[in-house]
């Protein structure tokens, strides 16, 4: 008995713990609904129509895009069958895995475990994550690499960071953002080791045109010149613009700034931000009804939207003022959003708002660091009018991202409130903000301080 109570008592306390709780909670919701809709999902239709090509022998009809997502979703379809199981598998997994390597990128920028937490809380539970994680798209396999490539060159680990961004690139060729977003960061911080650095991450085009023929003979059977397959990429992914495919102003296709805040907009359609699937209603027969048509909602979390301005102020002003860890993040916005915008004036490329998925996990690390910033304004403060008005506004502002997701995400309110109400709670004693308000205290372990930041952001 005593054991099992040290055991326990070990497992609480391993820095782990909560990230496997968020871990075990996407896995639950998404495996949950994996079978729905039974008909592809979004653009699952044109990947999974591709991966029966595939497996039948007759290579691939998306010749604009590079082959490993693909083979994924065939590994998918070849080991669970041509079921939504086999279809949505990978995807749920490699998404799960992008979270957790979030979690690492925040805890390798020497942010705190609780300011890790949080941030990595806020980008699980967002609508357009959980989402895009579980279709059979392409986009989830390249943020993953990507992630994973972040990870690695904060480790210094350049080389196998630069493979890792090949990989993302050869998921979907918008990966290849992920070297911008390091090379910005490099130059950033002080631009160490040039030759090394830039020797370094040539592993990534090496990796890209190396790897490519090798997934391109998977599929076809035959052996292609690289070179020829990146120029029809280019080609056919370019071809893809406003004026010959979505010439009418109200369409799914949207630009970058768009995206930000689409309420801005007097006149504006839904698809601009919003991608239904299965009609109106979130369940057709009854919030709480069994069966019934799921809706899938392809937008950002409105308490997301709503701050993403103000985020990218807030860690533009700290990086001014010598904020190191927030430098990562914003070169993150830079290089994975940012840089939409005059690709979209120059080329004229139409553009989704899915494609600000990989951006989101930048904003949920400013918002995290920002919010404890505004604890810790509120713990220096006794008593007042501001320390209170802190101390209610933290915690209804998480209500407010439960509750989208609880609303957004075709779960069942059965099974998506209770878990909404432990993470709530347990979000709660972590942050300590029962601590702050006088009724108790936090579950949070006491961590080292520097003075990068105020208190509990930065160990």
């Amino acid at each position: 008995m005593e054991t099992a109570k040290e055991l326990i008592r070990r497992f609480c306390k391993w820095e782990y713990t909560v990230l496997c709780l968020l871990v075990l909670v996407l896995l639950v919701t998404h495996f949950s609904v994996v079978m729905q809709p039974d008909k592809p999902l979004f653009d699952e239709i044109h990947y999974i129509e591709d991966a029966r090509l595939i497996i039948g022998g007759e290579g691939t009809e998306r010749g604009e895009h590079p082959p490993l997502a693909k083979l994924f979703i065939v590994a998918g379809i070849e080991l669970f069958g041509d079921n939504p199981f086999g279809w949505r598998f990978f995807p749920i997994i490699f998404s799960v895995a992008g979270i957790v390597f979030f979690y690492l990128i925040c805890r390798q920028l020497k942010l705190s475990k609780r300011v890790s937490y949080l941030a990595t809380f806020l980008l699980a539970l967002g609508n357009l994550s959980w989402v895009q994680g579980h279709a059979a798209m392409l986009d989830v396999f390249s943020l993953t690499f990507s992630l994973a490539a972040f990870w690695l060159y904060l480790k210094d680990r350049l080389v196998l960071s630069g493979v890792f961004v090949g990989l993302s690139a050869l998921a979907k060729l918008n990966g290849a953002l992920a070297i911008v977003v390091i090379g910005l960061h490099w130059f950033l911080t002080g631009r160490k080791r040039p030759v090394r650095f830039l020797l370094s991450m040539l592993a990534a085009p090496i990796a890209f045109v190396a790897l490519m023929p090798l997934f391109d003979f998977v599929i076809g059977g035959e052996w292609l010149s690289p070179i020829a397959q990146i120029k029809e990429m280019l080609s056919g992914t370019g071809a893809i613009t406003f004026a010959e495919y979505y010439a009418e102003p109200i369409s799914i296709a949207s630009r970058p700034w768009e995206w930000l805040l689409p309420i801005w907009y007097g006149t504006f359609d839904w698809g601009h931000f919003v991608l239904p699937y299965g009609g109106e209603l979130r369940w057709q027969g009854g919030i709480f009804g069994p069966g019934g048509v799921y809706s899938y909602l392809g937008m950002i979390s409105p308490t997301i939207t709503v701050f993403i301005i103000p985020a990218v102020i807030y860690f533009i002003v700290r990086v001014i003022r010598g904020n190191t860890p927030l430098l990562f993040p914003f070169a993150w916005f830079l290089g994975t959003y940012l840089i939409w915008i005059p690709i979209s004036l120059i080329t004229d490329r139409a553009s989704f708002l899915f494609y600000f998925y990989p951006t989101v996990g930048a904003i949920c690390l400013a918002l995290a660091v920002a919010i404890f910033h505004l604890l810790d304004i509120a713990k220096a403060r006794g008593r007042g009018k501001i320390k209170w008005l802190i101390a209610i506004t933290v915690p209804v502002f998480l209500v407010g991202h439960i509750i989208a997701f609880i609303i957004l995400v075709p779960v069942t309110l059965w099974l998506s409130i209770p878990l909404g109400l432990l993470l709530y709670v347990f979000m709660l004693r972590y942050l300590g903000i029962f601590k702050l308000l006088g009724f108790g205290d936090s579950l949070s372990p006491q961590e080292p301080q520097v003075d990068i930041l105020p208190e509990t952001i930065v160990e």
